[in-house]
């Protein structure tokens, strides 16, 4: 529900056997895992919300959510929100 109030148009789907929603192109994946929700939402997303995620164990491309605490809620809505304007903006410039 929060990626869809973020995205209010982006389409569910599976993409590389992972579910995701996509604009376009892919917005976010996400997937459960025995011990943490793996969100991936591309590198710039992680390398812009640096000092957010700080708490959170990340790579270049992937953030982990631990199962033991609250999913970030606001966060991952802002950061579906960039990928929103990050997609938008790729397509004016093509």
């Amino acid at each position: 529900m929060t990626i869809r109030a973020a995205a209010p148009l982006a389409q569910e789907t599976i993409s590389y056997n992972m579910p995701a929603f996509r604009s376009e192109k892919v917005l976010v994946y996400y997937m459960a895992h025995s011990r943490h929700i793996g969100f991936y939402p591309t590198a710039s997303p992680i390398k812009f919300f640096k000092e957010d995620l700080k708490n959170y164990n990340t790579s270049k491309g992937a953030i982990q959510f631990p199962m033991e605490k609250p999913l970030p809620l606001l966060l991952i809505k802002k950061i579906v929100k960039f990928r929103v304007k990050e997609n938008a903006s790729a397509l004016v410039k093509k």
